[in-house]
């Protein structure tokens, strides 16, 4: 590893988990084009545990899946068995039953009517659809509060049934329309999710530690979640774990990786779709699956925190252009990171982050399991890693 790159972020790596604020355990890791660059863990895998956070720690690594749900729709598209902008329900005849949620009446009723327009693949992959999440949405909250609608948590079929919050294509909401994408993925494939993943992406790449059920060796390893108190304080939470045998692969939010695992997949992304044991997309698909996909009309907006326990208000580069591509957010305008306009990234709810700049080759992830998303001490110490990897001029290195 690079000194200047390894004395950076290791001392923010420790400055993190130390102080009151501080968070239970961190993995951060920075990789090339070739191999990891750096890879680096401090802290304990749950707070006054005994056991220390290592860089094979697994973790679950919630709305990072998507890229990958995302991929195997690229997949699907490439083999002629997807069209993007036919309804849904071609594939998945259970989405063509939603309807527009228009409010609710003076019993507390939710109002319906049929969308105007049909759901389609590529509306579910740039979150143009009508999906939300309770926790960024008040209605879905008061659905699920008054109405019982299962949280997509559960990772069940019910999870899934929500009504939409618009109609189709009028706008952008992050929700759980990669959830859909996994089973229109499911539908073409003949087979769960998992199995996909496992066949057509995890094996050319070699990720032999990501699944949506942990194995035993997975599970030794395992960082427990932890909720940020209101004083500051975390408290560890080692039964909020996903459904060990989950009804459905959920592909919005459902995986549990290592860190390592997950670089490989930004290395392919680095690497124009190309793996070590195969080429899991075509370049010219890498190259338009990285773009802005939405419309004018169609704007990414901050997260509004509805669920304090799950998430804080929160956004990426505040002030700053973004949009969204086949699954990621671009950032169309420099960052003050050092991450060139055009790069993509997203993050997980349990705040976890990652970006990869295609531009100069060069990527990094950042795993804490803490809730609520958009952690004042796990956030910053993200941006000030992605930061000292871009001042350490490691990018310039790469490109």
């Amino acid at each position: 590893m690079r000194d200047d790159l390894k004395a950076a972020c290791d001392g923010i790596l420790q400055k993190v988990v130390t102080g009151k604020s501080r968070v239970p355990g961190v993995v951060a890791m920075v990789t090339d084009r070739a191999a990891n660059i750096y890879e680096g863990a401090a802290g304990e895998r749950s707070i006054g545990g005994s056991q220390a956070m290592t860089t094979d720690s697994v973790f679950a690594i919630f709305s990072t899946t998507k890229a990958i749900t995302g991929t195997a729709i690229l997949q699907c598209v490439e083999d002629g068995k997807l069209d993007l902008d036919a309804p849904a329900k071609t594939y998945v005849p259970e989405i063509g039953k939603l309807q527009v949620l228009e409010g609710f009446d003076a019993q507390g009723k939710p109002t319906l009517r049929a969308p105007k327009r049909d759901v389609t693949t590529r509306m579910l992959m740039l979150h143009t659809a009508g999906f939300g999440y309770d926790f960024f949405n008040a209605n879905y909250f008061r659905l699920a509060q008054e109405h019982g609608q299962p949280s997509v948590i559960t990772c069940s079929r019910a999870s899934l049934m929500t009504p939409l919050l618009f109609d189709p294509g009028d706008k952008w909401e992050y929700g759980s329309n990669l959830d859909w994408c996994g089973q229109v993925v499911e539908r073409i494939r003949g087979k769960r999710l998992g199995e996909v993943f496992k066949e057509r992406i995890f094996a050319p790449l070699g990720m032999d530690d990501s699944a949506f059920s942990l194995t035993p060796a997975m599970r030794e390893r395992l960082a427990v979640i932890h909720q940020r108190e209101a004083d500051g304080a975390l408290t560890p939470l080692p039964d909020l774990q996903l459904p060990p045998e989950p009804e459905v692969d959920m592909g919005g939010h459902g995986l549990y990786a290592s860190i390592g695992d997950y670089m490989k997949f930004i290395r392919m992304w680095l690497n124009d779709g190309a793996g070590p044991q195969g080429r899991v997309l075509k370049q010219e698909t890498v190259e338009t699956a990285v773009r802005n996909g939405l419309k004018a009309h169609q704007t990414v907006v901050m997260l509004p925190g509805v669920i304090a326990s799950l998430s804080n208000d929160a956004e990426f580069f505040p002030g700053l252009k973004k949009s969204w591509s086949y699954t990621f957010m671009v950032n169309d305008e420099d960052a003050p990171t050092g991450r060139p306009a055009g790069s993509i990234g997203w993050a997980g709810l349990a705040n976890l982050f990652y970006w990869i700049d295609r531009k100069n080759g060069f990527g990094g992830y950042w795993a804490t399991q803490i809730l609520p998303f958009g952690d004042p001490t796990s956030f910053g110490g993200y941006l000030d890693f992605e930061t000292a990897a871009y001042a350490t001029g490691e990018a310039r290195a790469a490109a």
